[in-house]
């Protein structure tokens, strides 16, 4: 699957904490503006929270989030700088703790340059986030290991750590001591010379399993994916009898199947089909494969994946039956953004490529490359990219690169003007 590491896990369970007063610094501003907007639940307050500091931020994201935990308590802040700051949180519904880091540009109103939240175990405080010396030499040598082994591009992988080496000979990582400081500062390393935005380093105050790294199991992946409807909006029937479908996430179609067959069922009698991938931020490439299988009255080759270790390519295809009616003869626009990343970028890559759709949007984020997560120690894993998409027509990928849309328009507008488009038609 394509994976983001930025999506926020199930939290795990802890202690009770006091609340604790936000910074008072740009980054500290901020994240009480976040917090106030989001604890109060109020859909237009959090709107004018994203439009003032946040505005590439999908609002529904957020709304759920504040579905499912009832809002957050600030507990502790680890970090405080003047333009970032890291913290602590504990959901006011269900127990649940997460980290979290906040950077803004120094300005006011200080808008946000990056902000993400993850997992949190129960008693961790500021002290188990230090690493040393040899922490750090631990993790170097462990990261570059697994970059040889299984990174997609080898010789990218021997690029990496001649870099990482020369900027560790010249003491770069030495002045840091917080383990999360020093993931991100890996990762930009890394990606300075991979420019591949699937790769990353992981740091977790709490001890990370022994082993395969653990997912959710089956059962609470299904109540996850089915407590969101699988990532599928509720289809619509526009003016010019459009057919809209936006879709936040490409689920795994083993327990989302019904679910996808039913969205795209509903828009069996539109005119057009609009599939909105503005916030879309990737998911399983066989769920593209289903989707697109609407689209064309035959099997159609979408999309190779190579793996580099194995020495194999997995093929996918559209199937050649689907319940309900195909949209093979219907014209399909799809709306993108800078946001729309990984499976989502496969899909509008895939439809374009087949000159099958409209691409109205955003210039994408640019992953292409699928994603395995490997333990580095107790503390530290890292994600490497080991397959990488080959088009069978064009013979590449959107790594780095994104999808270039065919009709060019900010995201927030990208639907209004497949909606003039269709005044032209119709």
């Amino acid at each position: 699957m394509f994976l983001r590491t930025s999506v926020l896990c199930v939290f795990a369970c802890l202690c009770v904490f006091a609340q604790a007063p936000s910074p008072n610094t740009p980054a500290g501003r901020t994240l009480k503006a976040w917090l106030d907007a989001f604890n109060s639940g109020d859909r237009a307050q959090m709107e004018a929270y994203l439009k003032q500091f946040d505005p590439a931020r999908p609002i529904e994201s957020q709304m759920n989030l504040r579905t499912q935990t009832g809002g957050f308590d600030l507990t502790a802040i680890d970090i405080n700088e003047r333009t970032r700051v890291e913290f602590r949180l504990k959901s006011k519904v269900g127990e649940r703790n997460a980290v979290g880091k906040l950077e803004v540009k120094d300005a006011e109103p200080a808008a946000v340059v990056s902000f993400g939240l993850r997992p949190l175990a129960a008693g961790v405080t500021s002290a188990d986030l230090k690493i040393n010396a040899a922490a750090r030499q631990r993790v170097i040598e462990g990261a570059l290991a697994m970059l040889n082994e299984y990174y997609v591009f080898p010789e990218t992988a021997a690029k990496m750590a001649e870099s990482i080496r020369a900027k560790q000979k010249a003491g770069e990582y030495d002045a840091i001591t917080n383990g999360s400081v020093f993931a991100e500062k890996l990762t930009a390393d890394l990606r300075e010379v991979s420019h591949d935005r699937h790769l990353g380093v992981n740091f977790s105050a709490a001890p990370i399993y022994q082993g395969t790294v653990p997912g959710p199991s089956a059962s609470e992946r299904r109540r996850q994916l089915e407590s969101m409807n699988c990532g599928f909006g509720k289809p619509e029937i526009l003016t010019h009898n459009l057919g809209y479908l936006k879709i936040t996430l490409f689920a795994d179609p083993a327990i989302c199947a019904d679910t996808a067959n039913a969205a795209m069922s509903a828009l069996a009698a539109a005119d057009a089909v609009i599939i909105d991938l503005r916030e879309n931020n990737g998911g399983d490439p066989h769920m593209v494969a289903l989707l697109s299988s609407y689209l064309f009255d035959k099997r159609t080759h979408l999309n190779d994946l190579f793996h580099q270790k194995e020495n194999k390519t997995e093929e996918f295809w559209t199937s050649a039956d689907v319940p309900g009616k195909r949209f093979a003869q219907k014209e399909v626009f799809v709306l993108t953004s800078a946001r729309t990343f990984s499976a989502g970028e496969e899909f509008a890559y895939n439809l374009k490529a087949l000159k099958r759709a409209v691409i109205v949007g955003e210039t994408t984020g640019g992953g292409a490359h699928p994603v395995s997560a490997h333990r580095i120690d107790d503390h530290f894993l890292i994600g490497v990219p080991y397959a990488r998409a080959i088009n069978p027509i064009t013979k590449m990928d959107w790594e780095g690169t994104g999808v270039v849309p065919d009709v060019r328009v900010p995201a927030a507008e990208a639907l209004e003007k497949v909606k003039w488009l269709a005044t032209l038609k119709w």
